[in-house]
């Protein structure tokens, strides 16, 4: 009988594959060398980009990572945990998983590291849930137009330059000039969506920060009530890159579970300017060729990846949404660099914080000539839209009319009048840290600086005015906020109502001083 040599092959190829699939084998590699949170390894031939891989180390727990570079006899990966344990020579293991972190309702009020691991000495957390950290952002048949506001609290922002559930809106400005104030401001401010309104979750990623820094931050929502709906997610200034590069991901996926069980989700980023030093960083050590200002050529595609999954989903999915509040900082209020470009080109609008305004004492510093929300007046309540719609264009008409006057030129009377009014606005506008303000009051405010009732009152006294005003629509005029709260737009009969309250309020303001 004749021996056919390629069926004997055949079977002996499948019993080898059954054999292997029985015992579950596992690739295994060695590393060549290791330092600064990454690692070349080799004899893993067939790792895919983005693997997970089990590094040993010296004290037998598992070190992950992550695959980075394909190259053509070794694979580059990044370390998420700390690689002065892990020596040369030592195993690797190829998982076949993705990056995942653990996600669900007991991750709320928890301060944790990118992988989910809990920083802030209160035990384990208890969830069987995970998500994938990096995944593919819902098309556009998945989404729906952004049509319900994002209320922040801060007068500045929700009457000129409104967020809406689902949008991505840059925050950006130099160092020290109040943009975290303003991200945790409006993280304060969802705890009134918390008792009147569908829930806002939120997520706050601190990247590259310093860990007294992210602690007075808890400190801050802890003390306003805040962390019983947010989860805080670290990767300080002394954790390692890698950990820095991954930690928004991880806070999107986090904020992803809520999302697609229809839910509502706010996520900042804290900020992504160190990011994408971190990622740069990764980049080089990993000799990818470096670009404009050394970055390599995919850190767009590092932020577009991310922000992209900031989005409003279907009804018919749920309806959930999330949106973005990332943060950028600048150097010498230079917009133009390359990642603020970059970012301001993949957002849908910004809040630019300028330093000159910040140190004249004007707080939030919002410059509104170059701020702007690109979703506009379909996310905002019908009364904040009637009254602050031209707001916008009075006060950079009023910052133009301030340098001329500076000139100590005659002025005649209505443009005196346009600068006192425009003054006073500024006033009006201005706002303590940490004290979000319910939209139907500021309303009312505004309501009362365009109608030209506070043009004779003392700059120095709009803010009582202005406290004032609203503790008498809390009491005497109590009827008219009520029929405001309801209706949440402005007709010709309740115009009419809260104009006859603030004039009563005025007189009796005037009368007592």
């Amino acid at each position: 009988m004749k021996i056919k040599t390629d069926e004997i092959t055949t079977v002996i190829k499948q019993e080898i594959a059954q054999y292997q699939a029985d015992l579950e084998v596992s690739e295994v590699g060695k590393v060549l060398e290791v330092g600064d949170g990454i690692a070349r390894v080799s004899g893993l031939g067939n790792a895919m980009a983005g693997e997970l891989l089990a590094f040993d180390s010296e004290d037998g727990e598992p070190i992950m990572g992550q695959v980075f570079n394909l190259e053509e006899d070794t694979v580059g990966a990044v370390l998420f945990g700390d690689y002065l344990k892990i020596k040369e020579g030592m195993g690797v293991r190829a998982t076949g998983d993705l990056l995942s972190v653990p996600v669900g309702e007991a991750m709320l009020g928890r301060v944790v590291d990118p992988l989910g691991r809990p920083l802030d000495g209160r035990g384990p957390i208890e969830t069987n849930e995970t998500r994938k950290v990096d995944i593919i952002a819902p098309g556009i048949a998945e989404r729906q137009p952004v049509k319900k506001a994002l209320q922040t609290g801060v007068k500045a922002i929700d009457s000129m330059i409104p967020i809406g559930r689902g949008q991505r809106e840059l925050i950006i400005g130099d160092r020290k000039t109040g943009k975290t104030a303003v991200a945790i401001d409006t993280i304060i401010n969802q705890r009134y969506t918390h008792e009147t309104d569908t829930p806002v979750y939120c997520i706050y990623v601190a990247v590259g920060q310093k860990e007294s820094t992210v602690a007075g931050v808890v400190e801050t929502l802890r003390k306003n009530n805040a962390m019983d709906y947010t989860i805080v997610v670290s990767a300080s200034a002394a954790d390692p890159a890698p950990l820095q590069y991954v930690a928004p991901y991880a806070g999107c996926a986090m904020g992803e579970h809520f999302m697609w069980n229809g839910k509502h989700v706010l996520c900042v980023y804290d900020d992504l300017s160190k990011q994408a030093v971190a990622y740069r960083q990764l980049s080089l050590l990993l000799r990818r060729p470096p670009g404009r200002e050394a970055y390599p050529g995919d850190v767009f595609y590092l932020h577009s990846r991310l922000l992209e999954r900031a989005t409003k989903l279907r009804d018919d999915l749920g309806g959930g949404s999330l949106t973005a509040l990332p943060v950028i900082e600048t150097q010498e209020g230079d917009v133009s660099a390359y990642i603020p470009t970059n970012v301001i080109s993949i957002t849908d609008g910004q809040i630019y914080l300028e330093p000159e305004l910040f140190f004249a004492g004007v707080r939030p510093a919002i410059n509104v000539g170059i701020s702007v929300s690109r979703v506009g007046g379909n996310a905002q309540i019908k009364a904040m839209k009637q009254i602050a719609g031209t707001l916008r264009l009075d006060l950079a008409a009023f910052r133009e009319l301030e340098a001329f006057a500076q000139l100590g030129t005659e002025l005649d009377k209505a443009t005196q009048r346009q600068l006192d009014r425009g003054a006073r606005m500024v006033e009006l506008l201005k706002q303590p840290q940490y004290v979000p303000m319910d939209v139907i009051d500021q309303v009312i405010s505004i309501f009362a600086g365009t109608k030209g009732y506070l043009d004779d009152v003392d700059l120095k006294r709009v803010a009582e005015f202005e406290k004032g005003l609203l503790d008498h629509f809390r009491t005497t005029a109590k009827a008219v906020r009520e029929e405001l709260v309801t209706k949440q737009a402005l007709d010709d009969e309740l115009t009419d109502k809260i104009a006859t309250a603030i004039a009563d309020f005025k007189k009796a303001f005037t009368a007592g001083s």
